[in-house]
């Protein structure tokens, strides 16, 4: 949709640009919407997008850089005077702002701040100290808080002042003298109740919240549990500090989407979109993963060589073999998926490994006997196979699908009680190791058929 409309309003741009027409650029800029703006402007050079952003006022140009890939983004701020940053970053929502300001080396973000206003820089200063995956580093601080004592009257009459410069309204958050939050009333409620009733009558106090410091996926989870527009955040001491925005919670879960998809399939999650990654930058996130996939899977090689007597006097298990490890890591990466995907929806946790082990040791037990049954069938169906062989693959089949579910099944719990991210029990990672043990077991139970039949 974006290409589309990049493809039929681009060459109307360009020609208001070299027109000079006043007119059409301000109603471009402020008729459509700051996302369509934005898409259409990234086709420009950032000093011809910065000549459109100069027929809109400084509120819709902050609008629409929001909306601009981070990698433009900083294209433009490179040729802006750092004063027309100082600006716009004033007039931005303050948790996008912080991000932007993250972006960007040290060294320009301190030659930006000491521009901005000095309400703004203090809460920006404030922002970013919050740790990158914390609460505080995606709430915003545009909210509405009023003490228990107003009435509903005056309240409106107060969100009517402060509407304009808050992200939502639909809230409003009850707060003692010292800001400790006591409770919540919705706009409905605020509407529809007597102007002479105070908030402390109406509110709710049994409030859903999190705190600052939480991973800022827990606040994700709590707003989409209870279909919230924003969640308050509070410090230690049960102040509020800020919310987060339903906006700002998609934000998050396609981001934690993207990293447990990209490490799933053995890549190290991207900084930034595909597209906007040099190739460099894509190769050795990549590179770093199949390095370790490789030699993960020089065990294989060696234990083939450690087995080798076996498979020569057993040599037609070698036709088995690719069945064996695919069928091992096949069932260990569905495992490894289905607890790394329970574990980010919150539906287990690392207190949870008893259980899991206990579901998945069933349903190994289950699915091992059904491939190896499929095993014995086809092995019975070719007449060339030697009837030895049939324990041999049936046995390993049920044992190696046995482990696959295990391992692919525990990993994830294991790396998630190490604080690390389950994710990175990936398929192609799940597939190597069980590569190593499913050549294991093959070899010992060939072995140990071979020792029973005196072979």
């Amino acid at each position: 949709m974006a290409i589309d409309v990049q493809n039929l309003l681009a060459p109307d741009l360009r020609e208001m640009l070299e027109a000079g027409d006043t007119v059409g650029l301000r109603e471009f800029c402020e008729a459509l919407h700051p996302a369509t703006v934005a898409d259409i402007l990234v086709t420009l050079r950032p000093e011809q997008a910065w000549q459109v952003l100069a027929h809109a006022s400084p509120q819709r140009q902050a609008e629409i850089f929001q909306y601009l890939p981070e990698a433009y983004q900083h294209r433009m701020i490179e040729v802006a005077p750092r004063e027309r940053m100082a600006a716009i970053i004033e007039a931005m929502d303050p948790d996008d702002r912080v991000d932007l300001l993250k972006s960007l080396d040290s060294e320009l973000r301190e030659a930006i701040l000491p521009l901005v206003a000095r309400a703004e820089r203090e809460d920006i200063r404030r922002l970013l100290q919050y740790p990158e995956d914390s609460v505080g580093a995606v709430m915003t601080t545009d909210y509405v808080a009023l003490p228990e004592e107003t009435t509903a009257g005056e309240a409106l009459a107060r969100l009517r002042l402060l509407a304009p410069d808050r992200e939502t309204i639909y809230y409003i958050y009850v707060v003692d003298q010292d800001r400790r939050l006591r409770g919540v009333v919705s706009l409905r409620q605020l509407i529809l109740a007597r102007p002479q009733t105070r908030l402390r009558d109406l509110m709710t106090r049994d409030v859903i919240s999190v705190r600052v410091d939480e991973d800022k996926e827990v606040a994700a989870r709590t707003l989409a549990r209870y279909d919230f527009i924003a969640l308050p955040v509070v410090d230690a001491d049960g102040r509020l500090v800020g919310i987060v925005t339903h906006d700002d919670v998609m934000d998050v879960l396609v981001e934690a989407a993207t990293e447990d998809v990209h490490r799933l399939g053995g890549v190290e999650p991207l900084t930034e979109s595909y597209m906007d990654s040099s190739l460099v930058h894509i190769a050795w996130k990549r590179g770093v993963w199949l390095t370790i996939l490789f030699v993960a899977e020089l065990g294989t090689r060696h234990i083939l060589a450690w087995g080798s007597e076996v498979f020569r006097q057993l040599f037609l298990l070698y036709a088995f073999l690719p069945l064996i490890m695919s069928s091992g890591g096949n069932s260990g990466s569905q495992s490894a998926t289905l607890i790394t995907r329970a574990l980010a929806l919150g539906e287990i946790g690392p207190r949870d490994w008893w259980r899991v082990l206990w579901r998945e040791s069933l349903m190994g037990i289950l699915l091992g006997l059904l491939l190896g049954a499929l095993a014995v069938a086809e092995a019975l169906f070719e007449t060339d196979t030697a009837l030895e062989l049939v324990p041999v693959v049936a046995s390993t089949l049920a044992a190696v699908v046995l482990c696959g579910t295990l391992i692919g099944s525990l990993m994830p719990l294991v790396l998630s009680s190490l604080k690390l991210d389950p994710g990175i029990a990936s398929s192609p990672f799940v597939a190597s190791i069980m590569d190593v043990v499913s050549t294991v077991v093959l070899i010992t139970v060939a072995h140990l058929v071979l020792l029973a039949t005196g072979t």
